[in-house]
């Protein structure tokens, strides 16, 4: 299976904003079992976005290198796969 360059992320310790380096991800809500449908956020130019699934807001932070989390704790490696 190939690797994905696409960093997932995941809201389950509840924080209000969770910052990225990345302005492509993937919001998983929840890690599994309890994750929604993977869905793809584009930020674009912009600097927020919100997960149309489970309204977590991400904030894009140039201080975070590509799939860097602020808190550290959302992002989502699946070591299984």
């Amino acid at each position: 299976m190939a690797v994905s360059g696409v960093p997932h992320f995941h809201n389950d310790p509840g924080v209000r904003v969770i910052h990225v380096g990345s302005r492509e991800f993937m919001c998983i809500g929840a890690k599994p079992p309890f994750d929604h449908p993977h869905i793809f956020i584009d930020t674009g130019g912009e600097d927020e976005a919100i997960c149309s699934y489970c309204g977590t807001l991400y904030k894009f932070k140039s201080t975070l290198s590509a799939g860097e989390a602020d808190p550290q704790a959302c992002l989502w490696n699946d070591r299984a796969a």
